[in-house]
């Protein structure tokens, strides 16, 4: 009698293990979660070749980061890897980076939305799964980028070095 339940079990666990949910299916915040990344032009800065392509790039590359710098009188910043980001971070600490931070991002829009609207952001982001490496780090104000950039105080393009 155990070994006919030790196989049932086996072969059910075998049954299960071979079931692959899809969390996009299963959590609708994740689909609400898309639909605001579009619209509130996290791809804009965030997703290479997303304005040159008219948001014509793939899901698959969304969210890398950017290589290309923002230079304003503060120094020269550059778009995070938000996927990597959030492989490393919780739910939880992204809710608190929104209500807490300021400065790099539009981090005073983010704080108008809904808890539901920021959780479904991070659920999106977070079904996306890692991509990419990190982005280079942020450069001082006295010192030239070695990266392409737009230079925001001029609001012209400059190609780097």
């Amino acid at each position: 009698m155990f070994a006919r339940i030790g196989i049932m079990l086996f072969v059910l666990a075998g049954f299960a293990a071979g079931l692959r949910v899809d969390a996009k299916a299963v959590d609708p915040l994740i689909a609400r979660g898309r639909y605001l990344v579009v619209a509130m032009a996290c791809n804009d800065c965030h997703t290479p070749n997303w304005r040159s392509s008219d948001g014509n790039v793939p899901e698959a590359q969304w969210l890398v980061g950017n290589t290309i710098g923002i230079r304003e009188a503060w120094g020269t910043q550059y778009p995070i890897n938000i996927r990597l980001w959030f492989n490393r971070i919780d739910e939880k600490s992204w809710l608190y980076a929104v209500k807490t931070r300021g400065g790099n991002m539009q981090w005073h829009d983010m704080r108008h939305l809904t808890l539901d609207d920021q959780r479904a952001i991070y659920r999106f982001v977070r079904s996306l799964g890692p991509k990419g490496v990190q982005v280079p780090a942020d450069v001082p104000p006295d010192l030239e980028p070695k990266t392409p950039y737009i230079d925001a105080r001029l609001h012209t393009p400059n190609p780097g070095r």
